[in-house]
């Protein structure tokens, strides 16, 4: 018999104990799952990092929730199939080949994630900003912004690197004397200082990080170890210098540590000066550098002159000038012409400093030791100065002294070793007696200046000549002395001239008369200096030690 054919098989009914690939699709988007359908942009870094973790986990909140028993039984399954995905190869081995595929199916099927973000379990997971704020508060637009600059500051931090490393690969090849070495230019150098200006500036926006100082930040000082100052522990007055100061300080000592001469330090030093144009030291380290140098002593000069216009009141400008001068003349001492072409410049730049200020005691010294030193005693011009100063303000005491120096310390009629207040021999009697009229002149013009008197006695002295030799002149200034209706003083310096005129011919009566008369009427405010000085007359040794004595009854009354 033939075999009977099979019978064609039953369709079999729905398995009820498994999900449906339409419920398993369903699934995928479970109605306990809101974050995944919100379209509300998040506000804040924070809220957007948990929408990006509840999307990986589309049921793990409903199972925090409500717990693994309270979910649908698609929910499980998809809950399930999504665990089995991302867990490893071992574990999904336990399931046999067609449980896996059918794994996959669903995971498929319901676009199920297979790689999950597990959020951080500590606070500020984004860290702070400089001001201690939470990142993770920023908006998105913040945070990319902060993103951006930190991806900058990388970017450069590299270039500067690269730089550095290009740099000392430099200095390596041109210390082995190699061929064609890799030069660093000066436009590089630049970009790497604005580099890292740049680089600074980020650091601080970013994490609040102190701007380094100038220095620190140009490339052409990365080779020194500033030396910063310590003040002693527990010191009762530290002193707070500014912070670019002491950073600039401290670069100093370390290059005068090293006795480095060098351009760069030549530029150190006028850093310094343009915060503090007193520092003596930085001054003279300055002079060394241009003399070690040997720098253009004209560029240095002209560069000293914008300085002192700034800084009228400023000893070390003029004794660093005074330096300059020294280093200069011997390249010039043997040309009378360059010798007269820089006097000419300095008597009119010295001009132009003393118009500012007339009586500055610092230019006067240095104009003193040009004129020594430039050998000025018989320029016309310089006397012509004087005179113009004196004409302009007869009572500027500092152009008296500066006009008794040139006349009576010119070496060619003057005795060396004599004192300004001894007679010399040497000095002309022409001259003497020019003086002498200069001075009466002067005193004529205003009486009461004290200048010119004091100008006149120094004149007699070094003449050898007595006081009495004056005696008509001083007179016509007092008149009818110890009259009371008739006494009229016009100068208080003539009466007590004419005080010493009398002691030197003896008459101590007249002498006693004209001090007594300054005390009591005419310059009553000194009346104990005028009576100390009557005491002398009659005691020759009060008036060779009692000096302090008369200064404190001057002082007392």
């Amino acid at each position: 018999m033939p075999p009977k054919g099979k019978a064609a098989p039953k369709p079999k009914g729905p398995d009820t104990t498994k999900p449906s690939s339409s419920s398993l699709t369903a699934a995928a988007q479970p109605a306990s799952s809101t974050a995944t359908n919100n379209t509300t942009p998040p506000a804040t870094i924070n809220e957007r990092s948990q929408r990006r973790v509840d999307e990986c986990q589309p049921y793990e909140a409903a199972r925090q929730k409500a717990g693994l028993s309270g979910l649908s039984q698609a929910e499980q399954f998809g809950w399930v199939s999504a665990r089995f995905a991302r867990s490893d190869a071992a574990a999904r081995s336990r399931l046999g080949p067609k449980s896996q595929r059918e794994l996959w199916r669903h995971v498929n099927d319901a676009s199920l994630p297979v790689r999950v973000l597990k959020k951080k379990l500590v606070s500020n997971p984004w860290g702070v900003d400089r001001n201690g704020r939470d990142v993770g508060s920023y908006s998105p637009a913040q945070f990319d912004d902060r993103a951006a600059k930190r991806i900058t500051l990388t970017v450069l931090a590299a270039a500067s690197q690269a730089f550095r490393d290009r740099r000392e690969r430099t200095k390596r090849i041109a210390l082995e004397d190699q061929q064609n070495p890799d030069v660093v230019t000066d436009s590089e150098v630049q970009e790497e200082h604005e580099r890292r200006r740049e680089m600074a500036t980020l650091r601080k926006e970013l994490y609040g990080d102190k701007m380094p100082g100038k220095l620190a930040q140009d490339p052409e000082w990365d080779d020194v170890v500033p030396i910063p100052h310590e003040e002693p522990e527990g010191s009762l007055a530290a002193i707070s210098y500014p912070e670019d100061y002491a950073e600039a300080i401290s670069y100093l000592r370390a290059v005068m540590q090293n006795k480095e001469y060098s351009p760069r330090c030549l530029r150190l030093t006028e850093y310094i000066i343009g915060m503090n144009s007193s520092h003596y030291t930085v001054w003279l380290f300055r002079a060394s550098i241009v003399i070690a140098l040997k720098l253009p002593f004209v560029d240095e000069l002209a560069w000293l002159n914008k300085v002192a216009l700034e800084h009228l009141k400023n000893y070390q400008i003029w004794h660093h000038r005074h330096l300059l001068v020294e280093n200069y003349y011997p390249s010039i001492a043997g040309s009378p012409e360059a010798v007269a072409s820089f006097a000419a410049q300095e008597q009119a730049f010295l001009s132009d400093i003393l118009e500012q200020d007339t009586k500055n005691y610092h230019v006067w010294s240095y104009r003193s030791y040009l004129v020594g030193k430039l050998g000025l005693w018989d320029s016309a011009a310089e006397l012509a100065a004087i005179e113009a100063m004196i004409k302009d303000d007869v009572r500027n005491n500092s152009a008296w002294s500066h006009r008794f120096y040139l006349v009576f310390s010119n070496p060619a009629h003057s005795t060396a070793g004599t004192a300004a207040t001894e007679p010399d021999p040497a000095a002309p009697t022409p001259i003497v007696d020019r003086e002498v009229q200069y001075a009466q002149d002067k005193i004529h013009l205003a009486p009461q200046n004290q200048s010119p008197w004091n100008y006149l006695r120094g004149v007699l002295v070094k003449g050898g000549r007595k006081l009495g030799s004056v005696e008509p002149f001083v007179a016509d200034f007092v008149r009818h002395l110890g009259v009371d209706d008739k006494e009229d003083v016009i100068s208080t310096h003539a009466l007590d001239l004419l005080a010493e005129i009398y002691a030197e011919k003896g008459d101590k009566e007249k002498a006693d008369l004209a001090l007594r008369r300054l005390g009591e009427k005419w310059d009553r405010i000194r009346i104990g200096y005028w009576e100390w000085r009557r005491k002398c007359l009659e005691s020759p040794a009060a008036a060779a030690g009692g000096t302090e004595a008369g200064v404190a009854a001057a002082v007392a009354a």
